[in-house]
């Protein structure tokens, strides 16, 4: 009887060990299932972008939207639609004016800008909202350009400091945050739905080295993404005594869980103010520069080195590499250089090897900072204008306020003559700052 029990006892809990494993086997099916359909969804969403951009490529675009902020910074900030329409009779002239609803609508510092991938949503960051205790995210409705609406305005509460726009595949947001709260380190990577509420700040217990996030960049078939740091922000103010905090590092992260995964250190205070992954890229490398040591380095994100190929020096020392682009091809790439006033153009067929194909000077106190490359990849537009922190701040970069198009081919960068649009004469409120661009 003893060893009936005994085996009715063993049997049972046997059946229940089968039972359980089954459960966690289940569970993990659910997770690895769960993961897989995340990264179908992701290659699905990929591929119908690329499909969308191929079917609209041969559309140009025709209107431009600039994010500008007043001079004098007691008028409204603005977002200006412009004629993009090269057919057109009034190519380059202003089309409209949207200023910032009351409260919060002026001295916002208007900043970089992101469009949805419907192309229905203009998303707009304010970089020194914060000192005026403002929101600093701002949602314009572009479904008609001609007459684009606010729709809503946010705050992170764990992060202020509003760069860079990364368009998620749902319709959503990711929006880099340069400071913390009161502008210090750690920042975060703010995540807004399609329906622009906070969905949650990135990562939820930051690096303490600096985490100060300017560039951005992704590529979803991989599940990358990284970001660059660029400076402490607080540290640019006059209420901070010292010299500027730069940063010289790039995070990798995966992108679907929003980790950070590595740290790429470059040199200290390189001001690495922005990053790109190179488009189809087998060894999914990108491109960072550093805005203080006018080097450009080539990044393996898998090993987290930074190679240096390239010295922005040869072409002017101190001339400030600040914004890049790159075709879908990766094979040319786009940088602004602020204070020598020249974009150059890079052949990146070879990345350990890029090639100088064109530097476009843009003439003396002009201040090109901010690029965009539109679909067809055959202009590309320059905001002649960075940032002046006036008697706030110690940064002081004002540019000439001009907004130039430069046609784009293979081997050559020209710039339009047909279009000329100066922020300092083309409103009736005055002077503007020209910064954040997008197009449709």
């Amino acid at each position: 009887m003893s060893n009936l029990i005994f085996d009715r006892t063993q049997w049972l809990k046997f059946v229940a060990f089968l039972f359980i494993a089954s459960l966690l086997g289940l569970g993990a099916l659910k997770v690895y299932s769960s993961r897989t359909n995340a990264a179908q969804a992701d290659g699905r969403a990929q591929q119908a972008e690329n499909e969308e951009r191929d079917e609209q490529d041969e559309r140009p675009e025709k209107y431009l939207f600039v994010w500008a902020g007043d001079q004098a910074r007691m008028n409204p900030d603005f977002l200006a639609v412009i004629n993009f329409d090269e057919e057109s009779a009034n190519y380059g002239k202003v089309i409209n004016t949207l200023p910032l609803p009351q409260p919060g609508a002026t001295g916002n510092e208007p900043h970089h800008v992101g469009l949805s991938r419907d192309g229905k949503t203009l998303a707009c960051g304010g970089l020194l909202s914060v000192l005026k205790g403002q929101k600093e995210v701002f949602f314009f409705d572009v479904s008609n350009p001609t007459a684009p609406r606010f729709l809503s305005a946010a705050d992170p509460p764990q992060s202020a400091i509003t760069d860079e726009f990364y368009a998620l595949a749902d319709g959503g947001f990711l929006v880099t945050m340069m400071g913390g709260a009161a502008g210090h380190a750690p920042g975060r990577v703010a995540e807004f739905t399609r329906d622009l509420q906070l969905v949650a700040e990135y990562p939820s217990d930051p690096p303490d080295d600096g985490f100060n996030p300017h560039g951005i960049s992704v590529r979803p078939e991989l599940n990358l993404m990284v970001t660059s740091d660029f400076i402490c922000p607080a540290t640019t103010l006059h209420a901070m005594p010292g010299d500027l905090e730069l940063r010289g590092s790039v995070r990798v992260w995966d992108f679907r869980a929003r980790k950070i995964l590595r740290t790429i250190k470059l040199p200290d205070s390189a001001g690495t103010i922005d990053v790109k992954l190179i488009p189809g890229d087998e060894q999914a490398r990108a491109f960072t520069a550093g805005m203080i040591d006018d080097k450009l380095y080539l990044l393996d994100t898998g090993q987290a080195t930074a190679t240096p190929v390239f010295d922005f020096s040869t072409i002017a020392a101190g001339g400030w590499p600040q914004l890049m682009r790159m075709t879908q091809d990766g094979k040319r790439l786009f940088i602004s250089l602020n204070l020598a006033g020249k974009v150059v153009m890079f052949d990146t067929s070879n990345p350990r090897k890029p090639r100088v194909l064109k530097v476009l000077d843009l003439g003396a106190n002009s201040g090109p900072h901010y690029i965009a490359l539109t679909r067809d990849e055959k202009r590309l537009v320059i905001s002649d204008y960075f940032l002046n922190e006036d008697d706030a701040g110690k940064v002081h970069a004002e540019g000439d306020h001009r907004v130039h198009v430069a046609r784009v081919t293979n081997h050559d960068l020209v710039l339009d003559p047909r279009f000329q649009l100066d922020f300092n004469a083309a409103f009736a409120t005055g002077p503007a700052r020209p910064h954040g661009m997008a197009f449709k």
